[in-house]
């Protein structure tokens, strides 16, 4: 976008140009709806967050969603991807 007169050009706005959130921009292209767009961009965002927290998203994301039925509401902070621990593996008794 230019100013007009000029050739002043607004800044890029945060990761605009980042590889992985323009192939995000083409596939929601293809959500299907408005919902399931929003469905998408909440998906991507806890998969990020997961990254960004040094979390395999697929074992974070597979732990948390077999615990949280049966996980006290108010110890929920626990799942979240800053706070999660992955789950020790159980070893038979010798």
């Amino acid at each position: 976008m230019r100013a007009s007169g000029n050739k002043l050009r607004l800044p890029a706005r945060h990761g605009q140009n980042d590889p992985a959130i323009a192939v995000g921009r083409r596939n929601w292209t293809f959500a299907g709806s408005d919902a399931g767009g929003r469905r998408a961009a909440a998906m991507y965002t806890l998969i990020e967050t997961a990254k960004l927290n040094r979390i395999d998203p697929r074992a974070w994301l597979a732990d948390i969603l077999a615990r949280l039925p049966g996980h006290p509401a108010s110890r929920i902070d626990e799942l979240l991807p800053w706070n999660w621990r992955a789950p020790e593996p159980i070893s038979a008794a010798a």
